[in-house]
């Protein structure tokens, strides 16, 4: 079962997911561009390695070739979803990524057919995107199956890895997302604010277009679906302020410039993971007003990834699902995963 890629293994995330592979006695392939980092990490852990971009086609099937199952670490994953998932689907490798963006999730979907018929599993989103908010919205589900509105929300300490952090900046250019009546509709920069109770004590939040928008839609069919992290007043005004240049914000210039200034952030270390963690919040209604509610203590948001995309790297691997094709976390891993990860306890209310 050792037997899997890790593409973008020597990225801040990736590297945590290669530790906690060892940790469960799996020796992956490390994979990525950057060939010096990963001869250094293939000598440091004694594990194979290979180096390529995702640019020629051919050369990244024959790459693929053997593998049983392909992890995609390296974001954005605007930039990286599409090559590494058509290799995976001409070389019948399943196919998982740690992916939050709401348009990857889609395309993902939209190879469900493609991947049935391949044989192989198109899992996106298998880490802190989007395993703990998925398990919510489908444990609300469960508690309240006419529910016809979803709100989900997270709070996450300890900073953002450089991928997260170049994510968020594409984020800003393609402004806000929501599921409106089963359709996904394209809302303002911070288009809703409102607190949450953590420990008795108000936290504010904001929308964003976090990616249950679109796999909590896939998961539990509730046409209605609004996602918020929690932030601090301050930064919702700033947020909503950009609304006036958000045009700017697309031109490649002004991305390039941010996402530099995005690539220098170094990402949390094992001390900050170690004294931060996270809160997740569920509320559904339904249409003649009934009320299911959930919170969910977890540790930090990288170490939750680490453990949850291992944990379903091992479930593909050894057989399951039943199904191909593509799966949202709790479709695959049952509603219930997410409360056998480690350092996660449920809050009811």
């Amino acid at each position: 079962m050792s037997g899997f890629l890790i593409y973008g293994a020597n990225g801040y995330t990736g590297r945590l997911i290669v530790a906690e592979a060892l940790r469960r006695n799996l020796a992956p392939v490390l994979a990525g561009r950057n060939r010096e980092a990963l001869a250094a990490m293939g000598a440091e852990f004694g594990l194979s390695w290979r180096a390529f971009d995702l640019t020629d086609a051919a050369a990244l099937r024959r790459e693929f070739d053997g593998q049983p199952l392909v992890l995609n670490c390296a974001g954005p994953f605007s930039q990286t979803a599409r090559p590494v998932l058509d290799a995976c689907l001409a070389t019948r490798a399943h196919y998982l990524d740690i992916t939050g963006e709401i348009d990857v999730f889609a395309l993902c979907h939209r190879a469900h057919e493609e991947a049935v018929a391949r044989g192989i599993v198109v899992a996106p989103g298998t880490g802190f995107d989007v395993v703990p908010t998925d398990c919510v919205a489908a444990l609300l589900k469960q508690r309240l199956p006419d529910a016809t509105h979803l709100v989900l929300a997270f709070e996450a300490g300890g900073g953002p890895s450089p991928g997260t952090a170049k994510t968020s900046v594409e984020g800003l250019a393609k402004g806000g997302r929501a599921r409106i009546d089963g359709k996904l509709v394209e809302v303002p920069l911070a288009w809703k604010s409102r607190s949450f109770l953590r420990d008795g004590q108000a936290r504010s939040a904001m929308t964003i277009p976090w990616g249950d928008v679109y796999t909590a839609y896939i998961s539990t069919g509730i046409p209605n679906i609004e996602t918020y992290m929690t932030v601090s007043p301050a930064t919702i005004a700033r947020v909503r302020r950009l609304r006036l240049i958000r045009p700017l914000l697309g031109l490649a210039p002004v991305q390039a410039w941010l996402k530099r200034r995005a690539a220098a952030t170094p990402g949390p270390d094992a001390g900050r993971r170690e004294r931060s963690d996270c809160r997740v919040w569920g509320e559904a209604h339904n249409a003649a007003g009934a009320e299911a509610k959930l919170q969910l203590a977890a540790p930090n948001g990288y170490a939750l990834t680490a453990t949850a995309s291992v944990g379903m790297v091992c479930r593909v691997l050894s057989g399951g699902p039943a199904a191909t094709g593509f799966h949202t976390p709790s479709q695959l891993m049952g509603a219930d995963y997410v409360l056998g990860l480690p350092g996660v306890r449920l809050i009811d209310g």
